[in-house]
């Protein structure tokens, strides 16, 4: 007599990396990457945008930068951009953490608290969906997150180091 796998998984749905998986494209914040450009990027765009006017009151309080309202707002726009930068790595973060859970063997979860984890094998047909869904949907988000935590991080350098200059001269 065959019995089915869901008959006997111990892991609570919630907890199951296809689930995980699934609430996290369902997620407000994590689906951003999902379209890799439009809503990936005008949220990134706002969030800088609503970040800036904190940055700028802060930075008006510098005495280095107080006489000087060109060098306070280009100080301003680059510090606003860790603001993206951060949800870039928190995006990171968190989809990794299903990479892994998807890309495991093993299932660690919990029955009813922090204090009692177990671990569960995943049949072979869980591995292989898994799996599938790890390599062909989860790393191609990991690898754009990737490519735009470069280019915001190559921004802010190169904007660091132009400001420099702006400051030398």
């Amino acid at each position: 007599m065959e019995m089915s796998f869901n008959d006997h998984c111990p892991v609570p749905y919630k907890q199951r990396p296809l689930a995980e998986y699934c609430a996290f494209t369902e997620s407000w914040f994590f689906n951003w990457p999902l379209n890799k450009s439009n809503k990936f990027y005008r949220s990134l765009i706002i969030s800088w945008i609503l970040f800036f006017p904190f940055v700028f009151i802060i930075s008006s309080g510098s005495i280095t930068l107080k006489g000087n309202f060109l060098a306070m707002l280009l100080v301003s726009l680059i510090i606003s951009l860790f603001s993206p930068l951060f949800l870039i790595i928190r995006q990171l973060i968190g989809w990794d953490y299903i990479l892994k859970r998807l890309s495991s063997d093993k299932v660690e979860y919990e029955k009813s608290g922090w204090y009692d984890g177990e671990i569960w094998e995943k049949p072979l047909n869980w591995r292989q969906k898994d799996l599938l869904i790890a390599q062909h949907e989860v790393k191609p988000i990991i690898q754009f997150l990737i490519k735009a935590l470069y280019a915001i991080s190559s921004i802010i350098i190169l904007s660091g180091l132009t400001s420099i200059r702006f400051f030398i001269s």
